[in-house]
C-alpha cells in the first residue's frame, strides 16, 4: 500500500485533467509505434539505419524531426497560457501550473527546439559546403545527438512523472532552491540541461575541427559559404559558453541534492551569483540561435536574389563582432538590481554597440537583393518577412538597453514581445526558411509550393497578431510572468490569443506539407533544385553516403556557381579512389541510455540507481576506449555503380 501511495501521491502527476489527457496519448503513441515496427518487422532496420548510425546526414534529420516535435509540444504550452490569458478571471490553469507551463515552454523552445533545429541543418549541410565526406568526429557526433534526446526525454518526462519544474525557465535562486521548490521538479529542469548541454558543448568542438580540418583543397577560410562561417562562428560561442551553464547547473545540483550552499544565503552563498552565471552563458546563447539562422537567410537571399551575396567580408566581421560583444552584455538583463550607475551604463553600451554588426547584416541583405532577379518562392517568403520583423525586434531592443528605460519596460509586456519577436523572426522563421530551402537535397522532393505559402501567411501575421499587441499591454503596465489579467488588458489578449492559434493553424499546414509532399510531390532528378550557388547543391540528390565521389576542387568563393559557368562537377570518373567511411556503432546510444539511467536515479535521489547509471557510462567508455575498428573502404566500382545511378536520372 506504501508504494501504491508514492506512485500515486509522489512519482506520478495527479489531479490535473489536461495530465490525464498527456498520459494516454503518450501511452496509446508509444503502443502504435511498437506496433507499427512490429507489424512491419522493422526493428533491425531501426537499429541499424538509425539508432546506430554515425553519418552526419541522419544525425541531422533526428535532430530536426526532434525538434519539430518540441516545436509541438513547446507550442502547445503556449496555446495553453494564452488561453488562460486571454480573459480577465479564467481559471482554465491554477497559479501552479501556469507556472510549470510558463516554464517549460520557455525551456523547451529555447535548449530543444531551437538548437538542435539548427544543429541539425548544421550536420547536413555543412560538411557538403566545405566539400567534407562527414564531420571531423563522427562517434562524437553520434553521442551529440544521443546527448540531446536523452536530456530532451529527461526534461520531458517532468510533467507526468514527478511535476514539471516552476521556477521559470531562468531558475532564479532562491525560488529555484531546495527550501522553497523541494521534490524532483527542479531537478528535471537541472539534469535535463546538463545531459544535453554535454551534447551541444561536443558538437561545438566538432564543428570548429570540421570547419578547420576538413575543407575541400582551396577552400580558403574567406571562400566558406556564409552559413558555414556563422556555424564556426557559432561554434566558438559554444565552446566558450556552456561550459558556464555546466558549472552553475553542477552548483545548483550539489545545493539541492547534497546540501551545499554556493546560491543560498543560510551558507554565506550568493543567490545573484546564478543570476550572473545564467546570463553568462544566456546571453550569448541567444546568438547561438540567431547566427545560424543569419547564415541560412544570406544563403537563401543570395540564391533567389540570384546575385552574388554583397559585402561578404563585412558579413564575416560583423558576426565575428556579436560573438565577442555577445559576452559583455549580460547585466542588461538584471538593469533593475541595483548594480550601480557606472555597471548599468557600460553594459547599456555595449548593448547599444550590437545593434551596429547586427543592422550591417540587415544592409547587406538588401544590397544583396538591390537590382537582383528575385525569385519568391517559399524559403525567400521567410526570409523576406524576417528582415522588417527581426527589426521590430531589434529597435525595441536599443530600448531596453538604455537602462533608465529599462527601470519601465523590464517586468512588462513589452520585453516578452520584444524577444518574441527577436527569436521567432529570427530563429523560427530560420529554421522554417532553411528546412524549406534544404529539403529536396535532404529528401528528393521539394515541400508542395502551394501548402508552404499557406503555411507561411498563417504563421506570420499570426505572429503579427500576437506579439505586437503585447508592446502595448507593456505600455498599459500588463507585468510578464501573470497568470491572470485586468479588464482593461482583455481587447489585447484577445488579439494575441487568435494572432497564437493563427500560428498554430500554419505550423500545422506545415507539418501536413510534410506528408502531403512525401505522399504526391515530384522527385528531384537533379541535385541542384533552386540553381544554388554554394557546394551542397553540387552533389547528386539523394546525397550518397560518402558525399562526394572525388574531393572537389576550389577556386574560388561560390564554389558551385564556377563550376557550372566552367561546365565542371564534382565527379570526375578518372579521379575515382577508394573512399575511408566511419563504421556505425551502438556505443554512443547505449551510453547515453545509461546516462538516462543515472540522470532519473539522481533527480529521485535514489543513489544507488543513479551510482548503477554511471557505471554502464563508464563501460562504455571503456569499450570505446578499445575498440580498434578504423571503418571501411568503398571500391571504386561501387562508387561508380553509386554515380551512374544516380546521375542517369539527372539527364
Amino acid at each position: 500500500m506504501e508504494f501504491i501511495d508514492f506512485l500515486l501521491e509522489d512519482f506520478f502527476v495527479t489531479g490535473q485533467p489536461l495530465i490525464y489527457g498527456a498520459m494516454v496519448s503518450i501511452v496509446l503513441v508509444s503502443i502504435a509505434i511498437v506496433f507499427v515496427l512490429s507489424y512491419f518487422k522493422k526493428w533491425g532496420w531501426l537499429w541499424r539505419e538509425w539508432l546506430t548510425t554515425v553519418d552526419h546526414k541522419k544525425i541531422g534529420i533526428m535532430y530536426i524531426i526532434a525538434a519539430l516535435a518540441m516545436l509541438f509540444r513547446g507550442g502547445v504550452d503556449a496555446l495553453l497560457m494564452r488561453t488562460q490569458l486571454t480573459l480577465p478571471g479564467m481559471e482554465f490553469l491554477d497559479s501552479q501550473h501556469y507556472n510549470e507551463i510558463f516554464t517549460t515552454h520557455g525551456t523547451i523552445m529555447i535548449i530543444f527546439m531551437a538548437m538542435p533545429f539548427l544543429i541539425g541543418l548544421m550536420n547536413y549541410i555543412v560538411p557538403l559546403q566545405i566539400g567534407a565526406r562527414d564531420v571531423a568526429f563522427p562517434f562524437l557526433n553520434a553521442l551529440s545527438f544521443w546527448s540531446f534526446a536523452f536530456g530532451a526525454m529527461i526534461f520531458n518526462l517532468s510533467f507526468v512523472i514527478g511535476g514539471s519544474p516552476d521556477a521559470g525557465w531562468t531558475s532564479y535562486t532562491p525560488m529555484a532552491g531546495a527550501t522553497l521548490n523541494p521534490g524532483p521538479a527542479q531537478n528535471y529542469y537541472l539534469i535535463g540541461l546538463q545531459v544535453s548541454g554535454i551534447g551541444t558543448l561536443a558538437t561545438g568542438i566538432n564543428f570548429i575541427v570540421t570547419i578547420l580540418k576538413m575543407r575541400a583543397p582551396g577552400m580558403k577560410m574567406m571562400r566558406l559559404p556564409i552559413f558555414t562561417w556563422s556555424t564556426f562562428i557559432t561554434s566558438i560561442i559554444i565552446v566558450f559558453a556552456f561550459p558556464i551553464l555546466t558549472v552553475a547547473l553542477a552548483l545548483m545540483t550539489i545545493d539541492r541534492i547534497f546540501g551545499s550552499h554556493f546560491f543560498t544565503l543560510t551558507g554565506e552563498g550568493m543567490p545573484m551569483m546564478w543570476a550572473n552565471l545564467f546570463w553568462l552563458w544566456g546571453h550569448p546563447e541567444v546568438y547561438i540561435v540567431i547566427l545560424p539562422a543569419f547564415g541560412i537567410f544570406s544563403e537563401i537571399i543570395s540564391t533567389f536574389a540570384r546575385k552574388q551575396l554583397f559585402g561578404y567580408k563585412a558579413m564575416v566581421y560583423s558576426m565575428v563582432v556579436i560573438a565577442g560583444l555577445s559576452f559583455v552584455v549580460w547585466v542588461h538583463h538584471f538593469f533593475t538590481m541595483g548594480a550601480g550607475g557606472a555597471v548599468n551604463s557600460f553594459f547599456s553600451i555595449t548593448t547599444m554597440l550590437i545593434a551596429v554588426p547586427t543592422g550591417v547584416k540587415i544592409f547587406n541583405w538588401l544590397g544583396t537583393m538591390y537590382k537582383g532577379r528575385i525569385r519568391f518562392d517559399t524559403p525567400m517568403l521567410w526570409s523576406l518577412a524576417f528582415i522588417p520583423c527581426f527589426v521590430i525586434g531589434g529597435v525595441t531592443g536599443v530600448m531596453l538597453a538604455m537602462a533608465a528605460a529599462d527601470y519601465q519596460y523590464h517586468n512588462t509586456y513589452f520585453l516578452v514581445a520584444h524577444f518574441h519577436y527577436v527569436l521567432i523572426a529570427g530563429t523560427v522563421f530560420g529554421c522554417f526558411a532553411g528546412l524549406t530551402y534544404w529539403y529536396p537535397k535532404m529528401f528528393g522532393h521539394k515541400m508542395n509550393e502551394k501548402l508552404g505559402k499557406i503555411s507561411f501567411w498563417f504563421f506570420v501575421i499570426g505572429f503579427n497578431v500576437c506579439f505586437f499587441p503585447m508592446y502595448f499591454l507593456g505600455f498599459a503596465g500588463m507585468p510578464r510572468r501573470t497568470y491572470t489579467i485586468e479588464p482593461e488588458w482583455m481587447a489585447l489578449n484577445v488579439t494575441a490569443s487568435i494572432g497564437a492559434i493563427l500560428m498554430a493553424i500554419g505550423f500545422a499546414v506545415f507539418v501536413y506539407n510534410i506528408y502531403y509532399s512525401f505522399r504526391y510531390s515530384q522527385r528531384e532528378t537533379h541535385g541542384d533544385t533552386w540553381d544554388g550557388r554554394a557546394l551542397e547543391w553540387a552533389t547528386t540528390t539523394p546525397v550518397p553516403f560518402y558525399n562526394f565521389a572525388t574531393v572537389p576542387k576550389i577556386e574560388g568563393p561560390e564554389a558551385y556557381w564556377r563550376m557550372k559557368e566552367n561546365g565542371r562537377t564534382t565527379y570526375e570518373k578518372e579521379k575515382v579512389e577508394p573512399i575511408h567511411m566511419p563504421s556505425d556503432s551502438g556505443v554512443p546510444f547505449v551510453m547515453m541510455a545509461f546516462m538516462f539511467i543515472a540522470s532519473f536515479g539522481l533527480i529521485w535521489e535514489w543513489i544507488g540507481i543513479a551510482i548503477a547509471g554511471l557505471i554502464g557510462v563508464l563501460a562504455c567508455m571503456v569499450i570505446r576506449s578499445f575498440d580498434y575498428d578504423d571503418g571501411f573502404y568503398v571500391s571504386v566500382e561501387e562508387i561508380k555503380q553509386t554515380e551512374k545511378k544516380a546521375r542517369e536520372g539527372e539527364q
